[in-house]
């Protein structure tokens, strides 16, 4: 595959918070780019808000917080409806397995926004929405979501709506087989700084979504058994098959990917395999196959230090990327595809 990188830069001048993590991208019809994250004193506390950036002319303004109750808030999505605003998912809650989710909308490019509902009424086990990475709008039209729990097992789901995310049924689970949650915390000398209620429980989380054609929908999900999962649908996300493996390594951390115009895939991801292993390098990788093999397109930051939960966005020969840098800052790129796209 052949690029050329139009930017890459740090979204904040200077971070309003101590930490950030889970960004989400989106690009907007007048040109302008939209990135939220969560950032607060530390993962999981009280003041830990969602907060949202504007790129306006190719520079990134300052962010601003549009969510915050006290109580820890995590993993904004955003998605565009058909009309043009903007939606805002999120999870609100001290622990993750009944955090809640959340959505509010914005007329006008992410300036403002509406005061937040439940996307679900009544849902406290985390299970509905988005999870971490974006919604796809299907051949059908109809939405499909990306969701998971951690409630027990970890599981994974397609939530869907066919009234532009008014009203939304969830697919039947999606689980690994016969694990044993051995309490087993960390690989030895990983300092990853994941939440203490993160450890429990074992299986696949954190789907993220393509349609390779009509009615025919797939997801790659993040696993703690050392290997990118995968599971099928062909009846547009309704019912899903069992996960299986493939060779593609996960240490237990986000990952996302988005289709190309062609057909081929882009997914970033940190190709290591020890379950809570380090995140990093973050890696851009290409699939020729529909998902099932994938090879290297460049790493995207390597070292010491957190690349990680990554949103990647395509829009014809342009791909917008974003990640957790260090949770110091949110890293993003901008490139276009030159010449053979794959």
């Amino acid at each position: 595959m052949n690029y050329e990188v139009l930017s890459r830069q740090m979204i904040c001048a200077k971070l309003p918070t101590a930490i950030c993590h889970a960004s989400t991208v989106l690009d907007l019809e007048d040109g302008s780019v939209l990135c939220a994250w969560f950032g607060g004193s530390h993962e999981g506390e009280r003041d830990v808000a969602i907060w949202v950036a504007r790129r306006v002319d190719g520079v990134w303004q300052p962010p601003f917080s549009i969510a915050h109750v006290n109580e820890a808030h995590w993993n904004p999505v955003l998605q565009q409806k058909k009309d043009g605003s903007i939606r805002l998912y999120y999870k609100v809650g001290q622990i993750i397995a009944h955090w809640r989710t959340m959505v509010c909308e914005s007329p006008d490019g992410g300036q403002t926004w509406s005061v937040p509902q439940e996307l679900v009424p009544g849902d406290e086990n985390g299970g509905r929405g988005p999870v971490r990475s974006k919604v796809i709008r299907l051949a059908s039209g109809r939405l499909l979501a990306p969701c998971s729990t951690e409630l027990g097992p970890w599981t994974a789901y397609a939530d869907r709506s066919d009234d532009e995310g008014e009203t939304w049924t969830r697919s039947n689970p999606i689980r690994i087989q016969g694990l044993v949650n051995d309490g087993t915390r960390t690989v030895e000398n990983s300092d990853v700084p994941v939440a203490e209620q993160s450890f429990y429980g074992r299986g696949v989380i954190q789907p993220t979504l393509w349609e390779s054609e009509p009615g025919k929908v797939h997801m790659l999900l993040r696993s703690t058994e050392g290997h990118v999962y995968r599971s099928d649908s062909s009846d547009n996300g309704e019912s899903w098959c069992a996960p299986y493996p493939l060779e593609l390594p996960n240490n237990n951390s986000g990952i996302d990917l988005d289709r190309l115009d062609s057909g081929e895939l882009l997914l970033v991801c940190n190709p290591v395999a020890d379950n809570w292993g380090a995140r990093t390098p973050i890696s851009l990788l290409l699939s020729r196959d529909n998902g099932f093999t994938w090879e290297k397109v460049m790493d995207l930051d390597t070292g010491i230090g957190e690349f990680a939960y990554p949103a990647i966005l395509c829009r014809g020969d342009e791909v917008r990327i974003t990640y957790t840098w260090k949770r110091e800052n949110i890293a993003y790129w901008h490139i276009r595809l030159v010449g053979e796209q794959a």
